[in-house]
């Protein structure tokens, strides 16, 4: 309170906000620097940035975006781009077939169309927006409720809803053969679908076309879109993984004049609390060691921590005890660790040439030649 009497004025608060997402702070750079730039510029960014959100599940008031953005040009092919992108990020991570996700895709210009159908005024436009994209979560009947609270009437409410329920659903081709019927009389909506076309057309030559589902009820909480949007959705998940679109208009609130752009981006946080709850990171990122490393003394230190070198450059997770410790005390730790093998090294090991490797749940020990160790032991651990 002290501090904001000092400064009241709502320039300097807005001076001290923090990063809501990291595209408004890209149109300021690009605003700023245009001139120094490739007259398309990509690139991507991944940092912190900040919500005023209540923390629930997969909601927090900070977390780590990871965007991609073309900047300078209105084609079609930068949505595919941006979209092949999503979904290559997607796939390496090990989303797919068996962890699937789908890539909701709507215009801007579908969602303006739908409204002026229906006889929503232009006014209350990006308020029915606002309802319409809750409908996910709160369904037809909060929708309806939602449309009454921000002044649709009930007629124009009834036209709308009645809409959602008459959309197809077995597929895109049908979704857009159904939206250019429904907004032939509107020209916004009939430039909408076919700028659609045109992307998803342009999308069936990259990663991304598996993935694609047409959505004409997808809104997307940002008023700043222009153009295609696109959200990530995971069976089950609560909330999207990411998304974006066309923000052709938001550069120019900073330059002055009209630089076309277009990006995606994934919350890292909810990736991540998705792929341990599908169990989807790969055994040897447990942090779970494999295998400890025995030190005898000094003077069989150095091959021992060659050893772990060359166990956790074959890809083996690798524990190495610290201090020339009786052996029992090292296996203790083992054990209290959870870890079965033990490679021991002392000066009879390194003169014959051998690894002696000791298998602390059976008790049982034996030598392994030094070159064979490392496939001796991915032989045991895979049993």
């Amino acid at each position: 309170d002290e501090a904001l009497a000092d400064h009241p004025s709502e320039e300097s608060i807005s001076d001290a906000g923090m990063r809501y997402d990291l595209t408004v702070p890209l149109a300021r750079v690009v605003a700023q620097y245009r001139a120094e730039l490739p007259r398309v510029f990509k690139r991507y960014q991944i940092q912190p940035v900040y919500r005023a959100d209540r923390p629930a599940k997969g909601r927090y008031r900070e977390f780590f975006q990871c965007d991609v953005d073309i900047v300078g040009s209105t084609s079609p092919t930068v949505e595919a781009e941006v979209l092949a992108a999503g979904a290559q990020i997607l796939q390496e991570l090990g989303f797919g077939v068996d962890h699937p996700f789908a890539l909701r895709i709507n215009h801007r210009g579908i969602l303006r169309g739908l409204m002026e159908t229906a006889g929503v005024p232009p006014t209350l436009e990006d308020s029915a927006l606002v309802a319409i994209d809750k409908l996910d979560k709160i369904g037809l009947e909060g929708v309806r409720d939602e449309l009454d609270v921000r002044g649709i009437t009930h007629p124009v409410a009834n036209i709308l809803l009645d809409t959602i329920q008459a959309a197809p659903t077995e597929g895109n081709a049908a979704m857009l053969a159904w939206l250019g019927d429904v907004l032939e009389g509107s020209e916004l909506g009939s430039k909408g679908v076919a700028g659609l076309k045109e992307v998803i057309a342009l999308c069936a030559h990259g990663p991304a076309a598996a993935y694609l589902r047409v959505d004409p009820y997808l809104a997307r909480g940002l008023s700043y879109y222009t153009g295609p949007i696109f959200e990530v959705d995971f069976p089950g998940f609560s909330g999207s993984g990411g998304g974006g679109g066309r923000y052709d208009d938001l550069i120019g609130m900073f330059s002055g004049q009209s630089i076309p752009a277009c990006g995606f981006s994934l919350g890292l946080e909810r990736l991540l609390l998705l792929m341990e709850e599908q169990n989807m990171f790969p055994p040897r990122l447990s942090g779970q060691p494999q295998a400890l490393v025995t030190l005898y003394d000094e003077q069989t230190t150095g091959p021992s921590l060659r050893l772990a070198h060359r166990l956790r450059g074959a890809g083996l997770r690798v524990d190495v005890y610290p201090d020339t410790d009786r052996y029992g005390r090292q296996f203790k730790y083992a054990d209290e660790r959870k870890i079965r093998y033990a490679l021991l090294l002392s000066p009879r090991e390194v003169e014959a040439g051998v690894v002696a490797v000791k298998d602390l749940h059976s008790g049982d020990q034996v030598d392994v030649p030094d070159g064979e160790v490392v496939t001796w032991l991915q032989a045991k651990l895979a049993e």
